[in-house]
């Protein structure tokens, strides 16, 4: 039997851009066939997110993630702790167990990156990033890389501590980045909007956008959960990674929809169409929102580029 490779994301050193790269090419290969499924726990915001996909001849995969908001709050370690199978399309022979933090965070931040490089003006200076949680400093390091325009970083975060130890953690040549205890004067003041935050009301509020902002909505994965209000989602040109998933699950577009701010006819393109031809931003001035909802096809794309790494470094030593 072939040697099943053991994979630690954390300790894989990963270049944001080359991700974001693979991605690219992974959605221009096409997507395949995509499932999902969420236990919840009854009276609790607990659950278990089951992603898989199938890129027939090339690889199928599997990720579990255990996803437990409120585990940072009180010490309990990451709010989302997951395990990644990947498998051989051409045969079905196991290849690879990845586990990891770093594997979740990267694939979520690349999504957003990729969403940013294909619809955020190419002058994009100044990051508002809306909540403080694990996920947002990987979502600052991507978002740098794909728009290296960005000369401010302001955090914002319910609980300010956390926005203050982030910003002190974070160390980029030429960038400043500090805490802010005002999110409506970060969001009015940037051209960029990340939320990143697992809130069930709404933290972006689109009265606040500026002409030519984009918007990376990437926390809500249920129809309970929403980060911007109607007039976000109303106010701006609408992207998801995947329709399926963003406007059938996503608290943002749920909400939106029922109260007749938006249809799902609005949804302009999702990613796959987006790296495929020129649907993106049409002026300096437009609104552009992507919603990052994930996907197991995500998942199975960073997988193949992971063990693909982790494969040529194995070589090399």
């Amino acid at each position: 039997m072939a040697t099943i490779l053991a994979i630690d994301a954390d300790a894989l050193a990963v270049d944001p851009l080359w991700l974001v790269g693979r991605l690219r090419e992974g959605h221009r290969q096409g997507i395949g066939v995509v499932e999902r499924l969420l236990l919840e726990e009854p009276g609790a915001p607990n659950g278990l997110l089951t992603w898989t996909a199938w890129q027939p001849g090339a690889a199928l995969g599997a990720k579990l993630a255990a996803v437990f908001p409120g585990n940072e709050g009180r010490g309990a370690g990451p709010n989302i702790r997951s395990v990644v199978v990947l498998f051989d399309g051409r045969d079905g022979r196991p290849q690879a167990v990845i586990t990891g933090e770093s594997f979740t965070r990267a694939k979520t931040a690349a999504d957003s990156a990729l969403g940013a490089d294909l619809l955020a003006r190419p002058d994009a200076a100044t990051l508002a990033v809306l909540g403080a949680g694990a996920q947002a400093e990987m979502q600052i390091r991507y978002m740098l890389a794909v728009r290296p325009s960005i000369r401010r970083v302001a955090i914002w975060n319910r609980t300010a501590d956390k926005a203050r130890a982030l910003a002190a953690a974070l160390s980029v040549p030429g960038v400043e980045i500090g805490a802010v205890e005002d999110a409506e004067a970060a969001v009015r003041a940037a051209d960029i909007v990340s939320c990143v935050t697992a809130s069930r009301t709404p933290v972006l509020r689109g009265a606040w956008l500026k002409p030519g902002a984009h918007v990376d909505l990437v926390g809500s994965f249920t129809p309970e959960m929403r980060e911007a209000d109607g007039e976000a989602m109303r106010r701006a040109r609408l992207f998801v990674d995947t329709r399926r998933f963003a406007v059938g699950h996503c608290g943002e577009f749920t909400r939106a929809i029922a109260a007749g701010a938006i249809t799902a006819a609005d949804v302009v393109a999702e990613l796959a169409e987006l790296c495929a031809a020129a649907v993106g931003r049409r002026s300096a001035e437009e609104i552009t929102l992507f919603k990052n909802a994930g996907g197991g096809h995500l998942d199975l794309m960073v997988a193949r580029a992971f063990h693909d790494l982790a494969v040529g470094r194995a070589q090399q030593s």
